[in-house]
């Protein structure tokens, strides 16, 4: 279409699905075209050599003021790094692009059924920019963004709006169509491109109730995982929760097959999701699925669990292991205190046999007390005492 229409400067606002399909490659590849992402974050990312979004909300959280100083100097920004001159002077670049772009490319938060109209939420305003200007417009959006009706939109905007960022509604809450006889802005041609790349894979599944997703963030934000390795870590323009659920459903568990599993299963995600998306429980499923249907090998792991289970329901047997424990875990023990200087321990337990190397390298297991110094015992004395006491 671009080349059809002869386009020479395309805007963009921020859009998850069109980093997802890899768009802004594709364009660039066109002879005389220009791009330029205007959202700031992207904008950021964009005059960084592309790098890559590290958050679904905040795609730039992983860099600093003075980072983003380096960055803008190198579009001629002579200033300090206080924000709000670094803002101003993105600011003055990105009006010189809107007012002289031939295509506007937006995102959707959720398209309206019933009346064609697109709904966009944004915190800065550009988008409205995109879509005014530009006499050709492109809406990329997912399958799953649509809602019924105006109703359905407003909803899902204050929920996207609270969850997201914490205000009841955000700066900017639009809804554009082609541009009505008479109007002096807006799009003379209007493209709306529903993107399905592998979310039709989750129809019928387990995994269905992903595609409810409002990209709000919440479930990063609350994330141990993600707090710990941020967003790159995943490998995939999804991070978090979400991402480790969506990306084996869009590309498969060849090349996200390790995100299920980067998961402590605490819940969190599960708790604050506006939208009820039970994400620990499908991350289970994803094991689940990797374990049945892909033939995992798990005997190992059985063996294990029913040896465990036989001892702990065994009052004998585990009453023998807690007499033992102290002497059977001192091989896997490295007796110093735990510091930063032996987070990384030496000696005999990185004589641990090859399968289990890899784990006792990069940790140390703590000292188990001795049989007449662990609770049940401390308990049992001190129920003596106790009693002794009310005796006298």
């Amino acid at each position: 279409m671009a080349e059809e229409k002869q386009v020479h400067h395309v805007v963009k606002s921020k859009s998850m699905v069109t980093t997802e399909i890899d768009l802004d490659k594709e364009l660039l590849k066109i002879p005389g075209l220009s791009l330029l992402e205007t959202d700031l974050a992207e904008f950021i990312l964009q005059e960084d050599d592309w790098d890559e979004p590290t958050h679904i909300v905040f795609p730039t959280l992983h860099k600093n003021r003075n980072q983003i100083r380096t960055i803008f100097q190198k579009l001629g920004y002579t200033g300090d790094n206080d924000p709000q001159h670094l803002a101003r002077f993105a600011r003055k670049y990105l009006r010189a692009s809107f007012l002289k772009a031939d295509m506007g490319i937006t995102g959707c938060n959720f398209g309206v059924a019933d009346s064609g109209l697109i709904n966009l939420v944004t915190n800065e305003g550009n988008a409205d920019l995109v879509m005014a200007i530009p006499k050709t417009q492109v809406v990329v959006m997912g399958m799953e963004r649509l809602v019924p009706s105006l109703k359905e939109a407003e909803v899902l905007d204050n929920m996207l709006a609270r969850s997201a960022v914490g205000q009841k509604l955000t700066s900017y809450c639009s809804f554009s169509t082609r541009q009505v006889s008479g109007e002096s802005d807006g799009p003379e041609d209007f493209y709306v491109v529903i993107v399905d790349n592998g979310r039709s894979n989750a129809l019928g599944t387990p995994f269905e109730p992903v595609l409810q997703c409002i990209r709000c963030g919440a479930c990063l934000n609350v994330c141990p995982v993600y707090r710990h390795i941020g967003g790159h870590g995943y490998g995939s323009i999804y991070p978090g929760p979400i991402g480790a659920v969506l990306s084996p459903v869009l590309r498969g568990y060849e090349q996200f097959g390790d995100l299920p599993f980067a998961s402590s299963l605490c819940g969190a995600c599960t708790e604050t999701c506006p939208v009820r998306i039970p994400l620990h429980e499908l991350l289970i499923k994803h094991r689940e699925v990797m374990m049945n249907k892909l033939h995992t090998d798990k005997s190992f792991n059985n063996v294990i669990m029913k040896g465990i289970g036989v001892a702990t329901s065994t009052p004998a047997m585990f009453r023998m292991a807690l007499t033992a424990d102290h002497v059977a875990m001192a091989p896997l023990t490295k007796h110093a205190p735990i510091t930063v200087e032996n987070e990384y321990p030496e000696g005999i337990i990185r004589k641990a046999p090859s399968m289990a190397k890899g784990w006792t390298d990069v940790r140390d297991l703590p000292e188990m007390p001795k049989h007449s110094e662990n609770f049940r015992s401390w308990f049992k004395q001190h129920h003596k005492e106790q009693e002794a006491k009310q005796d006298d």
